[in-house]
């Protein structure tokens, strides 16, 4: 169900439909990454302008696309200047992030321990990802943060995910050293025109 039209949005849906018919959530995830990277750079596609509209006081998600037959979802986030996430998981979807425009800051995390729902959790890697950069979370390696580094530009950023995702946890700082705690946290879109 494609949610607005756009230029190249055929071809974008085309090569995501064949991505998913992979035979493995590996190999899934690695074509898309594949894929979103090439669709990226080659300048085919351009995404709605509403895309490169910012929300006061968190990052923006806009549902394009989401598929009947395969059940993927595709969402655009616009991020504005120092805009970005708390730590947070994916309900143990996997996800393939590209960034469109701008630069994201991403940090991976492992989770180490969760006693009723107060989490500790180590960083295992950091990038700093361009445009026609992309990643993947594979459960259960999906907890991360997303950042906007930039103080003036906005950065926009496609997340395919294997279902639509509606909420997911998010981990907020205890006091001192004491770790991280689960919160449920539903998520919304913002309008595509």
């Amino acid at each position: 169900m494609l949610t607005t039209e756009f230029p190249g949005c055929s071809q974008l849906v085309a090569a995501l439909d064949d991505a998913v018919t992979q035979d493995s959530t590996q190999a899934i995830t690695d074509s898309l990454r594949h894929s979103l990277c090439r669709l990226i750079r080659n300048g085919d596609i351009h995404l709605p302008d509403c895309v490169r509209e910012t929300v006061a006081g968190r990052y923006a998600r806009r549902e394009l696309y989401r598929s009947e037959e395969h059940g993927y979802c595709v969402v655009a986030m616009t991020w504005g200047p120092g805009q970005g996430t708390p730590i947070h998981d994916h309900c143990g979807m996997w996800c393939v992030e590209g960034v469109w425009h701008g630069t994201l800051d991403v940090v991976q995390y492992e989770l180490i321990e969760d006693v009723a729902g107060h989490c500790h959790f180590q960083p295992v890697g950091s990038v700093q990802a361009g445009a026609g950069s992309a990643g993947s979370l594979i459960p259960p390696h999906e907890y991360h943060s997303i950042r906007n580094p930039s103080d003036r530009d906005i950065a926009v950023s496609l997340h395919v995910y294997s279902g639509n995702m509606t909420h997911c946890a998010v981990y907020e700082p205890l006091a001192g050293d004491a770790g991280y705690e689960r919160c449920e946290h539903q998520l919304g879109l913002d309008p595509v025109h």
